[in-house]
């Protein structure tokens, strides 16, 4: 399992090697919007520190969550980039290879 905030981290850093992979090629395509849907179990922690967290599920795991709700969502984020210095965030540029599979 993972924690949504790991999981967008993740997308975070593949957007981000993709962006500098792109660097002085003649080709960019500019990233979009980023539609994720997933199935998230919310849990919370008791104690003296308690916390909400939000697990992505994998299909079928709903069954491991027995004292957790699950709620199916989406999120629309927008890639934006601001250079080193500037104030400005900026359309985010993005190409790479091709990878086995992909379509």
């Amino acid at each position: 399992m993972i924690e949504l905030a790991d999981m967008i981290r993740e997308l975070r850093e593949q957007l981000t090697t993709a962006l500098t992979d792109g660097d002085g090629r003649m080709l960019r395509f500019e990233a979009g919007p980023v539609e994720i849907e997933a199935t998230l179990a919310v849990t919370r922690e008791v104690g003296g520190d308690a916390k909400v967290r939000l697990w992505v599920v994998d299909a079928g795991a709903n069954g491991k969550f027995s004292q957790a709700e699950t709620q199916r969502v989406t999120l629309t984020l927008t890639p934006k980039v601001v250079p080193p210095g500037g104030r400005r965030a900026e359309t985010a540029m993005i190409t790479g290879d091709e990878v086995d599979g992909e379509r």
